[in-house]
């Protein structure tokens, strides 16, 4: 369990991470479309990182089931 929370707090800390060209833009602009432009960074890495999840869940009770 110390492990997950540790795995989502790292995830967590990397979740604000921007490459260059985004971070550039970013800065160009005033505080509240930079702030726009990071919400939509994150929403565009959430559903990958769900569906990862679910993958993840899926082969964990598959794992459990069989051992």
């Amino acid at each position: 369990m110390k492990r997950v929370a540790v795995a989502l707090f790292l995830g967590a800390a990397n979740s604000w991470a921007q490459c260059v060209m985004c971070y550039r833009t970013a800065a160009a602009q005033n505080s509240a479309r930079a702030h726009l432009l990071n919400m939509g960074i994150v929403l565009l890495g959430l559903p990958p990182f769900c569906i990862l999840g679910g993958f993840l869940v899926l082969a964990w009770r598959r794992n459990r089931t069989f051992t």
